[in-house]
């Protein structure tokens, strides 16, 4: 299927794709081999990398949204939404905040931020991509709307988890109670920040986190029908944080007591 996409030229992108998988496949290929490659290097040279990967993805992530900006095609698929407003383009989503925090978590030698990161990057990136918004399905992977959502994305997903490979960050479930608690402080103040700007009127539609409307997404269209209060009906996403935060967490630990196995 991949290959018959680019042979038409078309490379449509999609959850779950051909093409979704190839490019799924490829990123955690890079991960798999940067891993290897770096894994006689000194921490501080393996933290540069995944610095070095967030800032270039932070400088694409401007040209993306430029791209946004005069995209109207994109502009008229979001009208419900009000269109393209640079106020509702800030790195404030719950996935795209990690090109900032991620460097600063290494930089600042941070375990809790890198614990923030490490949890949240991953997670947020991954339902980004396997549900995305209006005008990132079922396009042309090669339209610059694409290449800068799935690109960011998938850079996202990849180093939020080579913290984890890089051995920066060890996951630990003593770490569990402050990190969802502080999920549910930053959400709640960037619920505030939506009213802000709406009530402002900078971006009468402002969104960040989902937190005041859910967009159409499938899964948080289920979560409104139990708990159909704004910000509210975000709780039960806690179903889905949780229970991964635990499975990655045992995955690592497998992991390190394989290689402890090995070394005796």
């Amino acid at each position: 299927m991949f290959l018959e996409a680019m042979e038409k030229g078309s490379l449509i992108m999609a959850p779950f794709n051909g093409v979704f998988f190839a490019v799924f496949g490829g990123f955690l290929l890079l991960l798999v081999l940067s891993s290897l490659l770096l894994r006689k290097k000194s921490e501080q040279i393996r933290g540069r990398v995944i610095v070095c990967a967030c800032l270039l993805t932070l400088v694409g992530f401007v040209v993306y949204k430029y791209c946004l900006s005069i995209d109207r095609e994109y502009d008229a698929l979001t009208a419900n939404m009000g269109g393209f407003n640079w106020w509702g383009e800030l790195p404030l989503q719950m996935c795209n905040i990690n090109l900032i925090l991620i460097p600063v978590a290494i930089w600042t030698n941070n375990r809790f931020l890198k614990g923030y990161c490490f949890f949240m990057g991953p997670l947020g990136a991954l339902m980004a991509l396997i549900m995305p918004g209006n005008g990132f399905g079922g396009y042309s992977l090669l339209l610059p709307r694409m290449l800068g959502f799935y690109g960011t994305h998938f850079v996202l997903f990849i180093a939020g988890l080579a913290m984890g490979t890089f051995g920066l960050y060890r996951p630990q479930v003593k770490d569990f109670p402050k990190l969802v608690l502080t999920v549910t402080a930053v959400t709640f103040l960037v619920f505030c920040l939506n009213l802000l700007l709406r009530y402002t009127g900078l971006h009468p539609k402002a969104n960040y986190f989902f937190s005041v409307e859910t967009e159409g997404n499938f899964l948080l269209e289920i979560f409104h029908s139990f708990l159909p209060f704004p910000f509210l009906y975000l709780l039960p996403s806690y179903l889905i944080l949780v229970p991964y935060m635990f499975l990655v967490t045992g995955i690592f630990a497998l992991v390190d007591r394989l290689k402890g196995a090995k070394a005796q």
